[in-house]
């Protein structure tokens, strides 16, 4: 066990884990966060995804070591209700939640895209959002709901 500092959401906590455990585990079980989701804990579906001084990460199997002395964002850190991220606004306004277990990683992969390209193609949204799944198919209402939010940030 060791002591591990974390910024998560813009706050600071330390925790008593093994370093190798997954950032996953310490942002659920430790801090008690209801987001990122686990779904397969192979990095391969992305409901775990948070990111890492900006940059979209696979919490599953992102260990603790590796976040120390980095900023962890998660999907409440990145709007609140009364300041939402225009991602959140749009995936609300295209009704694209069904069963809203995938969302984390949608949004959070798209907040990170858009960030870097404010005015993507269709080609280039699918193609940056290809790694993460949803089961309900959803997948032409996050489409609008992307490019909606595109339009509004840029």
């Amino acid at each position: 066990m060791a002591r591990i500092s974390l910024n998560v959401d813009g706050r600071d906590h330390v925790i008593e884990a093994e370093p190798e455990m997954p950032l996953l585990y310490a942002l659920r079980d430790d801090l008690e966060l209801s987001n990122p989701h686990f779904g397969c804990g192979l990095a391969q579906c992305g409901a775990c995804t948070v990111h890492v001084d900006g940059q979209p990460v696979r919490s599953c199997v992102a260990p603790l070591s590796s976040v120390e002395g980095h900023r962890v964002t998660t999907l409440a850190g990145l709007g609140t209700q009364e300041n939402p991220h225009p991602l959140q606004v749009a995936y609300v306004e295209e009704a694209v939640p069904q069963c809203g277990y995938c969302l984390n990683g949608w949004v959070m992969t798209a907040a990170a895209f858009l960030r870097d390209h404010p005015n993507p193609t269709d080609s280039e949204i699918r193609e940056a959002l290809n790694d993460v799944l949803c089961r309900c198919g959803t997948h032409m209402a996050i489409l609008r709901a992307v490019k909606r939010a595109a339009a509004q940030m840029g």
